[in-house]
């Protein structure tokens, strides 16, 4: 097993609105290691993206705060360093693709001096230096005619093509970690298979980790070597991809896939997930995933389920066997 890049232990984050408190996550904990990529699975709102973004503290804060939690990488705890400190960390060791390439670059400025401004800035690059590197990146993430299209501005790129800029900027310092926040959800589905494809080559030849945010548990399959998948801001299945796939252990994990369109089940309906997440405002006393779950008994509404181990690498929370029915 490789060493372990970073680690996040009980990761608190809460929002502090005119409407009350929204518990946004709650107490996360897990282990990235060097070279893995994880995917973190949940529907809209679940706590994925502030997750992660808590984790180089880029929520706004206000409203938000992280009230309790470390994130240990490479022996810094992140949520303990100086500003100025973490800046060197941000887009140089731990680098960050955002979901809309739209609204993440600077429409005024050219893609190669977004680029050049952080090998510039983190490696210490000449003007000269940074362009030609600049070149390089836009080359290996395949922008054609790369040398030309440096002085192209962002709205002169297809939605493909910008988000390969934006991994492009993401790997312009060779980190350790990039963190993908569902980055290829604006695009259409062959375009997406590209930028997978595109950052697994790169993942393997460059031999960082990678967290992958996303809804759709389709898209992971070919991808991560482990999967995590959140509710209402709680971790409540752990586990290698295979296992996901072949023996989920939660019924939110089993309603993801049973509402996945699948080719070797034709004419099999899809299930939909019945019921409503969760208001994070007022979360219910026991499981959060209880009102929606078809196999819950008493205790789910009374008593919250911790993660525990039920195979090698696999942990649920859950107070059901989903495959029996029956109480663990």
């Amino acid at each position: 097993m490789a060493d372990v890049l970073l680690d996040v232990r009980n990761l608190t984050v809460r929002f502090y609105t005119q409407d009350g408190v929204v518990h946004a996550v709650n107490g996360i904990s897990y282990q990235i290691h060097e070279g893995e990529t994880v995917a973190i699975v949940g529907e809209s709102g679940c706590g994925k993206s502030v997750g992660v973004m808590s984790l180089i503290r880029l929520i706004p804060q206000p409203p938000g705060r992280i009230t309790d939690g470390e994130v240990w990488f490479e022996g810094k705890n992140l949520l303990a360093l100086p500003e100025e400190e973490l800046r060197h960390i941000r887009g140089n060791r731990i680098a960050m693709i955002f979901q809309d390439p739209m609204t993440s670059l600077n429409p005024v400025l050219t893609v190669g001096f977004q680029i050049m401004e952080a090998l510039q800035l983190h490696l210490g690059l000449n003007r000269t230096e940074a362009r030609q590197r600049a070149i390089e990146l836009l080359k290996m993430v395949g922008i054609p005619d790369a040398a030309r299209r440096i002085d192209d501005y962002p709205h002169q790129f297809s939605g493909g093509m910008r988000q390969r800029v934006m991994i492009a900027m993401g790997l312009a310092c060779n980190p350790k970690l990039l963190i993908a926040d569902e980055p290829t959800t604006a695009l259409d589905v062959t375009i997406e298979a590209q930028i997978i494809d595109l950052v697994k080559r790169l993942r393997n030849e460059m031999g960082m980790a990678v967290i992958w945010i996303t809804h759709d548990l389709a898209v992971v399959a070919g991808l991560a070597h482990r999967v995590m998948v959140m509710y209402a801001g709680y971790i409540v299945e752990k586990a290698p991809v295979r296992d996901i796939y072949y023996d989920p252990r939660h019924p939110y994990t089993l309603g993801l896939l049973n509402s996945i369109p699948r080719v070797d089940k034709v004419g099999r309906r899809l299930e939909p997930i019945e019921g409503l997440p969760p208001d994070l405002l007022a979360l219910p006393k026991g499981c959060p995933f209880a009102p929606r779950c078809r196999f819950r008994i008493e205790r789910c509404l009374e008593e919250k389920p911790p993660l525990e181990p039920v195979a090698p690498g696999h942990e649920v929370a859950c107070w059901v066997d989903v495959r029996t029915g029956q109480p663990r």
